[in-house]
């Protein structure tokens, strides 16, 4: 069985990940298991551009199958912010806490029907020959406050449309099934099941 190889060392993404890609005939590995493998710096102006240059640069050192992703909140009262800076809005090597805390200060005296926003999420898969991009989006409402235990990043302050429960509040199951993420990764699951047939 072929290796495919998730460009993330972030452990609540491979877990969602993995779960969407299930069926899929490649082992599944991510750069947790590759310690040695460099960080490649997002330095791109764009979702898109941060996911292609991770596939890229991780292609060309291992060259095996590589999925890689950038994912971004983007809150419309903010002009699109955090966007593309989403992991390090409140600055560098800061936790998901820091970050969603900036974003709430920054909408406090914000309405809800002003609270609006949107996860993105750029899913970039590479081999040998080909390059297959897919974007998933997930509209929602920012929280004015934390709920919610599970998930990662800003699941605490998002609140998907149609439910009343934030991605930190709603099983793994349900988010793997409605998310920016699912969306994109279940489009690049078609081509992965193709590919590793």
């Amino acid at each position: 069985m072929r290796t495919l190889l998730l460009a993330t060392r972030n452990p609540g993404k491979v877990q969602e990940i993995k779960a969407i890609l299930n069926g899929v005939r490649a082992d599944i590995h991510s750069l947790i298991d590759m310690p040695h493998l460099p960080d490649i710096i997002e330095d791109g102006a764009t979702l898109e551009e941060n996911a292609l240059k991770k596939a890229r640069e991780i292609f060309r050192i291992v060259n095996m199958p590589v999925l890689s992703d950038d994912t971004g909140l983007e809150v419309f009262h903010l002009g699109m912010k955090p966007g593309v800076h989403s992991a390090r809005y409140a600055g560098e090597h800061v936790s998901y806490k820091d970050n969603y805390r900036k974003l709430l200060h920054e909408l406090h005296d914000i309405p809800h029907s002003e609270r609006g926003a949107q996860f993105r999420c750029v899913a970039v898969f590479i081999d040998r020959g080909i390059e297959t991009v897919a974007e998933g989006k997930c509209k929602g409402v920012i929280t004015t406050a934390p709920r919610g235990k599970g998930g990662f990043g800003y699941d605490p302050v998002f609140i998907p449309q149609g439910f009343d429960q934030t991605f930190a509040e709603l099983p793994l199951e349900t988010k793997n099934r409605i998310s920016h993420r699912a969306s994109a990764f279940f489009q690049m699951k078609e081509s992965l099941l193709a590919h590793f047939s």
